[in-house]
Parts: C-alpha cells; structure tokens; sequence
C-alpha cells in the first residue's frame, strides 16, 4: 500500500465510511496519514477525586467499583456505573452508548477525561473518554470530527495504515541530519500516537520544518519564475507634469515606493512588488504615478478591485489625477455598457482600465497591457492575478493591500513579491478618538451623532448583519436598525441603508447620495469596508464590535478621519469575553495599522487572519508562522541553500520535496511541470 493509494484500501474502509473522510478532505492513505489531531488530552497528570470542583474539565483516576442497571426506552437508554480512588466517588453516565459501557469492567483501573458535574458532595461525569491505566499512549490525539466518525474510528485507521503503508521520507537525509530532525515515518506516529510531550515536540518540529521548507520553496519558485524576461521594458519617463499637477505634496514613503515600482519596470524583468500601507496611506496616488508612468511608456495598465463601490472609488480618483494629463481611464464592472470599453481596450483608444472581476473575463482584449494592478490583493486567489496578467505580454505586476501584514506572515502570504511600504501618513491627518462601550450608552451616541449632523457633517453605523437571524436575535441588523432609527432617533433627517443584498442601482445610488451630502447617517454593512471616501463624515459606530476581527475594526475606522476635522469611532458591545476585550483595548490604545495587525494575529492565528478571503495562502496543517519564528528562519536557509544548488529541485535526491511543493500549492504549471 503506498500513500496515493485511494483510503478505501486502507482495512475496514469501505465505501460508505470512505465518503465520510472525503467529506473532511481525506482521499488518499497519505491525506489519512497527514490528518494531523488538533489537541490532545493529557492522561498523565490525573486530580485525585476529592479535589475534583463541579463545572470543572478534568483528568481523574479511579477503579470500576459498580456497573449499575441500565435505564432503556425505545427513545434513549442511559448506562451508569461508580469509580472511586479512595478519596472520593464519582457516577458516570453514557447516554445511548452501550459500547463505552461495555469496554468498562468492574475492578479495572482507568483514567477519565470528563466535565464534573452534580455537587461537591455527589460528583457526577456524563460521557466522559476514557484509557486503561498503564497505556503507554498517556497523550490520547483529538481530531476534527464529522458525524459518523469517532477519534477512535480515525485512530485506529491511522494505526493501520502506519503498519500497512510504504512510507518514503520526502526530505533528502542530508537536510534531516544537518537539522537533527526525525524519520518521516517516526514523526508521523510520534504526532499521531506521542508517549511523551519531548516525542510529541520533535514530531511537530520535523513536520512543521517540512511543511514551512516546501511552503517556502515554493514561493522562491513563483517568484524566480517571475524574473524571466518582459518585452514590457519601460525607459525613463518625465512625471513633472503629473507632479505638478498636483494639490499636494506626496509624502517620501510615496515617493520612496513609485522610484522602487519605476526602477522594476525598467528592469526587464517584470516587476512583481506588493504596496502595502495602512488605511489612508495614499496607495492611489502610487497607483496613478505608475499609470501615467505606464502610458508614457504607450502601454496600458489594468486596476482590478474585489467590489464595485471600491472600483469606482478608484475609478473616480485615477480619473480625477490623470484625465487632465490626456489619458483616458474608463471603467468595467458587472454594471458597466461594456462593448464600447471593450472596443477602447482594443484598439489602445483606453490607456487604464479599473474595474472588477469583470476585467479576467474571455470577451476583454488589451492592445498593449504593459501594468496590473490588483487593490485587496487578499480577497483574491493568485489565479485571478494570473489570468489578468495573461492578457498581458508579460506585464509588470503591482498587489495594494491596506490590511498591514504582520512581517511574519507578509512572507508567506507575499512570499513571491518584493514589497514596498507605505510608512507615513500624508500630512493634516487627525488620529481619530476611539471609545469602547455596552448598549446602555446606545441614546447618548445618537444624540452625539445629531449634534454633529446638526453641524453639517455626516456619519455611520455598522452593523454585523443585513437581516434578522432566528439564531442571532441579540445582534443588530441593517435593515431593522434603518427601520427603527428613521421612525424614531432620525425622523427627521435623511437616513439611508447600504448592504451587499442590494441591487448594484440601489448601492449606486445610495452612495451617490451619501456622498453628495443628501444622506446624512449611513446604516450599512461591512460593504463599505474599503473604498468609500467621504471626507465629511466624522463619525463610525459599530455594533456588535464582537461580531468583527480587529483588521476588520480598523478598516471600518477607516472610514472617518478623511478630513479637516476630528472623528470619532464607537465600538459598541456587551460581550464580556477577555477576547472582545483584548480588541477593544486594542482599538482604543492604538491607531497604527501595523501594531494592530499584529495583535489580530496573536488573538485569531494566521489561519484566520483573512477570514474566508481568497488570499492564496496554501492550507497549513501543522506549523504555526507566528509561534515557530525560529523553525521558520532555519527553513528559510535551508530553502535558499537547497535552490542554490538545485535551483528546479530537479534531482532525484529531491523529487519528495518537490512533490510535496506541487501539491501543497495545487499549480503544477508554477513549477515547469507538464
């Protein structure tokens, strides 16, 4: 049996129970293999039995004492017996399983993992997992479950096809020497099957080592790949024009980052470079440098932006900066008439083009697209940059974020990217004031936000949720908060609502209106997120803060503090969670972008950083980019020393890493193979 086989192969897989693994990603013997437990349940360190407190989660020792009748009926049964350790007595029931009653025997000593409950003086533990005293296996693996499969069921298909299956170690033997690193095949049953914490962290530590190492080979790849030859090759261009026109003098992050961007597109080779910067930064006005750069050049250049309020947004401002230069920017959307946009992508009558998704599709043809731009690269896959990029000869390449990226995850996320930072703010920015509160300060903020609708500015309200939900009736809703506030706080002020559930005319519209000043409050949902600039609104209150990730928080933020005057953003929530707490103090305490991305990392873990966002970040299954900083770094080395010497990991010695880099990444034509 060999680890591409199919999981049926595996013994007591038949088909019923392999659609269950399939169903939590697990085809093959080697998936099974790699199904890594998520936590494990310490056996060794029992509480003795008078210390155990109701409402606790514990270990305890004892003896089956009594197996008392059963209590049966047709709708469930309920199986009890006593253990005790000589200090104290505890009833443990099972509901509706007979098996884990019948694989306790009177007179045996187990160890019980289980929340306490009755009282202190009749302690009680319903189904809790239990082992024999003595096992040798004292860390006892749990693992992500699916209804008809057990951790038990998962273990022992584990134990099988560690004894069944040919295993081959895909790291070549003198990488595991030169960083004293287990067997393949010993990490796997040390992870899965530990007899002791020390096993249990040299199991971690090879495999989490293997999976940064083909992480980040793969990354050098794609961007070696990167660096072969464009014709796209830009000459130096006079800017003063596009300088000089405008009302405001850039700041040197600004400049710093267009010199960078201009250098990669003479380069010839074309440039692959992320911007990143914090909200407000002044990501456009690099964009618009380069555009302009780009049309000297007689090339055209691409903006894609994940939302069609963004799109426009961008449409509005690359217009507002390059049109009086004579260039001609146009937009394409889901909305747009789009044969006459069309017709001047072809012919070259366009010089830049923003739009959406809209911009990938089949029908849309550049005569000379020589720059891409793509705006919240994350909430992309890095196949959408590519099939804008294939239109393309080649074209320069530029990702904007404005959610800060921790450096440690920047690399992984970005990893095939120079990068250029936006570390300044453009001058005359006031930090906004920010204040965490409960509910019970909900009419004051109302009447804080007439005060300043009554001066002539304008303000929002997010809330987490577009309608009612039957399971979330303590969270607020857009659509009823717009109901009741324009009946009540706000009947007499212009009140609109803006949520992704709208037809694309209404968003338009409402916006449209926003920013004229027609509608003085906002209720919206996150789909104002990013892109929307309204220098005149000052304040944002957010319901239900809890419902939010801390980037996500600061992006709403965002939002307000675009102009003159000093703004105001309110957290409204009543959870009391240390969590929610910890990012409200966050938000509160701190306005820079980058030190609040990094405490969002610490909270949530980067496998939730972005969300459900596409960001193209393959899966990792068990090393931690924040927490193995200095695996990470020993990985890094060692991936630069090994393309060094082999620089298509084409030799035989390193055909189980480079499978391993195929498969994590799923892009065989990233790497040259057919």
């Amino acid at each position: 049996m060999h680890e591409s086989d199919s999981i049926t192969r595996i013994k007591g897989v038949g088909e019923k129970r392999a659609e269950l693994y399939r169903s939590i990603g697990i085809e093959t013997v080697g998936d099974m293999l790699r199904y890594f437990p998520r936590d494990y349940t310490d056996y060794s360190l029992p509480v003795p039995m008078n210390e155990l407190q109701p409402e606790d989660t514990a270990v305890f020792a004892g003896t089956v004492i009594k197996k008392l009748r059963p209590y049966l009926s047709p709708r469930y049964s309920i199986f009890r017996l006593t253990v005790s350790d000589g200090t104290d007595t505890v009833l443990i029931a099972f509901f509706n399983s007979k098996y884990s009653f019948d694989s306790l025997e009177e007179g045996q000593d187990y160890i019980f993992c289980g929340k306490i409950k009755g009282t202190i003086l009749a302690k009680e533990c319903t189904s809790p997992t239990f082992i024999k005293s003595g096992n040798r296996n004292m860390l006892v693996p749990k693992y992500h479950l699916t209804g008809g499969l057990s951790a038990n069921i998962i273990s022992n298909c584990v134990k099988t096809a560690l004894a069944s299956c040919s295993i081959s170690d895909p790291l070549p033997e003198n990488i595991r020497e030169e960083h004293s690193l287990m067997d393949y095949k010993t990490a796997l049953e040390n992870v899965h099957f530990p007899v002791s914490r020390d096993t249990l962290g040299e199991a971690r530590r090879r495999l989490g080592f293997e999976e940064l190492l083909t992480l980040q080979l793969g990354l050098r790849l794609m961007k070696n790949r990167s660096k072969r030859i464009t014709p796209v090759v830009m000459e130096d261009a006079d800017l003063g024009d596009f300088f000089g026109s405008l009302k405001f003098t850039p700041t040197g992050a600004q400049t710093r980052s267009i010199n960078e961007c201009i250098e990669d597109m003479k380069s010839g080779s074309p440039m692959n470079r992320l911007l990143q910067g914090d909200v407000g930064s002044g990501k456009t006005l690099v964009a618009a440098a380069l555009c302009c750069f780009a049309a000297k050049n007689g090339c055209q250049s691409a903006l894609m932006a994940p939302t069609e309020i963004l799109a426009k947004q961008h449409y509005e401002t690359l217009s507002s900066f390059l049109s009086p230069l004579g260039i001609n920017v146009v937009l394409l959307t889901g909305s747009t008439v789009k044969k006459p946009v069309y017709a001047a992508l072809e012919s070259g009558e366009a010089d830049v083009a923003v739009g959406t998704h809209a911009l990938i599709q089949s029908a849309v043809t550049f005569r000379s697209l020589g720059l891409v731009i793509t705006d919240e690269q994350h909430r992309f896959g890095v196949r959408q940059r590519t099939v804008l990029s294939s239109k393309g000869m080649s074209p320069h390449t530029l990702v904007m974020s404005a959610t800060p990226i921790p450096r440690t995850l920047a690399f992984a996320v970005y990893g095939d990217l120079d990068v250029s930072v936006l570390d300044e703010m453009p001058k005359g920015r006031i930090p906004i004031k920010t204040y965490g509160v409960d509910s019970s300060y909900r009419e004051r903020i109302f009447r804080f936000i007439r005060k300043y609708i009554a001066k002539g500015f304008q303000a929002y309200i997010v809330c987490p949720f577009v309608e009612k939900s039957e399971t979330m009736t303590d969270k607020a809703s857009a659509e009823e908060y717009f109901e009741s506030l324009k009946q009540t706080w706000f009947s007499d002020i212009p009140v609109g609502l803006l949520h992704g559930k709208m037809k694309q005319a209404a968003k338009d519209d409402t916006m449209a209106r926003f920013k004229s000043g027609e509608i003085k409050l906002l209720i919206a949902t996150t789909v104002i997120e990013v892109g929307i600039d309204v220098p005149n609104a000052v304040i944002m209150v957010i319901e239900n803060a809890e419902q939010f990730g801390l980037s996500q928080l600061h992006q709403l933020r965002g939002r307000v503090g675009r102009g003159s005057e000093q703004s105001h953003c309110i957290l409204i929530t009543d959870s009391k969670s240390e969590y929610t707490k910890a990012r409200v103090d966050t938000m509160v305490r701190t306005s820079d972008g980058f030190e609040i991305a990094n405490e969002d990392l610490k909270l949530r873990g980067p496998g939730n950083f972005f969300g459900a966002a596409q960001h193209g970040l393959p899966e990792l299954k068990i090393a931690d980019i924040t927490a193995d900083t200095m695996l990470l770094h020993e990985s890094e080395q060692a991936a630069g020393a090994l393309l060094s010497e082999d620089p298509k990991l084409s030799s035989p010695e390193n055909a189980g890493i480079r499978r391993l880099v195929q498969n994590l990444f799923r892009e065989r034509e990233t790497f040259g193979v057919n």
